[in-house]
């Protein structure tokens, strides 16, 4: 049987690969024996198993570029709202899922609601809702070019705030960054991430600037492997193009260290 003139072959294998890549790392073993690889970096650098949810990200923006094609159809305020829509209920999902089971047994025994004072507000699929929303609007309703000159803009005034903005003596530290003071101010401590023993959000606010940026490029991707990717040339300007833009991370890297602590983004999270 041939494949659905609809499906996008290269990004059903991608995504099959980061999806079984995944389910590989999340039981990776005891911890003492796992193989390294398959190991979360502890702050600042990165490991196979960091790339996971940044591809995932990617995966959004590319499978963008089918769905997009259909927003074109629609009005300014039709598109508007259908993104609308769509990222309030993957937000709220992963929202739901942080609440999960919503009830518990106290001390006593007595099944009580679970308080939503204590409840997360960021997570992984808040994190997709919100990198899909930004990069949908500016596929929408900017031209490719603008969309990327934004998504770039976007990660140089992601590094200034953390430059800037943090601690004056360890800026890009885990606690005393720009970004979860940001975290700490808007959502405060009970509503953060406390995986680490302290309040902390990998998927925090000021992160989904870079993240959005990753959703962006998947979106190019996809969009040039549809148009031009099937050709000896289209491929090898897409190969050629990654190969630059690792080069310029690894040079950014050197006072910008790259850092996927748990979570997502493209560069510093």
């Amino acid at each position: 049987m041939k494949p659905s003139a609809q499906r996008f072959l290269a990004l059903d294998v991608l995504r099959g690969m980061t999806v079984c890549f995944m389910i590989i790392v999340n039981t990776p073993g005891n911890g003492a024996t796992t193989w390294a690889p398959l190991h979360h970096a502890s702050w600042h650098g990165f490991t196979p198993t960091d790339l996971v949810f940044p591809t995932f990200m990617f995966v959004v923006g590319t499978a963008m570029s089918i769905t997009m094609r259909k927003m074109q159809e629609l009005t300014g305020q039709q598109a508007f709202l259908k993104i609308l829509k769509r990222t309030a209920v993957i937000f709220l999902l992963g929202y739901l899922m942080y609440w999960f089971p919503f009830v518990h047994y106290n001390e006593s025994g007595d099944l009580v609601a679970n308080p939503i004072a204590n409840t997360r507000i960021m997570g992984v699929l808040q994190r997709i809702a919100s990198g899909y929303f930004f990069a949908a609007v500016m596929i929408r309703f900017l031209s490719m070019t603008k969309a990327l000159v934004f998504s770039a803009a976007g990660l140089f005034i992601y590094w200034l705030i953390l430059k800037t903005m943090g601690d004056p003596s360890d800026a890009y530290n885990m606690l005393t960054n720009a970004g979860n003071r940001l975290d700490l101010w808007i959502m405060g401590d009970s509503h953060l991430y406390h995986g680490e023993g302290v309040a902390f959000d990998p998927e925090g606010i000021l992160s989904t600037l870079p993240s959005i940026a990753n959703v962006v490029a998947g979106y190019a991707a996809g969009k040039w492997v549809m148009e031009k990717g099937k050709t000896w040339e289209g491929l090898t300007k897409l190969l050629l193009s990654g190969a630059a833009l690792i080069i310029l991370a690894l040079f950014w890297h050197s006072f910008f260290p790259i850092n996927k602590n748990y979570g997502q983004a493209v560069l510093y999270c």
